[in-house]
């Protein structure tokens, strides 16, 4: 998904009324990072613009946590697009397309789109 300016989020950012029942399999937001079009709508510390990029790597496993021995979420096909919006160490969180399942990559697992 490219960003543009009718999916930025501008001017005064509020919170207000009851909070949205989310899927959270499919929402890219952790305590302390979101995917910054949920501006707005979740509060973070913190909004990222994500950097797409491509699986490299048949059935490379997508995670629940950035750990080897972690739970499994899915099992990705070279060329499925996936946008980072964190890295740490040797592992991207981020989520698979524009509005698929959120979780963590092994780095090397990921080449540019």
């Amino acid at each position: 998904m490219e960003l543009t300016a009718l999916t930025i989020p501008t001017g005064q950012l509020t919170l207000s009324g009851p909070s949205e029942q989310l899927d959270a399999a499919h929402l890219p937001l952790r305590g302390d990072l979101a995917h910054v079009r949920l501006a707005g709508r979740c509060f973070v510390p913190h909004y990222a613009v994500p950097m797409a990029r491509v699986v490299i790597k048949d059935n490379s496993l997508l995670r629940s946590i950035a750990r080897t021995d972690a739970e499994e979420l899915a099992m990705l096909a070279s060329g499925t697009v996936f946008n980072v919006l964190d890295i740490a160490g040797n592992w991207a969180w981020g989520q698979v397309g524009d509005d698929g399942l959120v979780g963590y990559l092994p780095l090397e697992t990921l080449g540019e789109a």
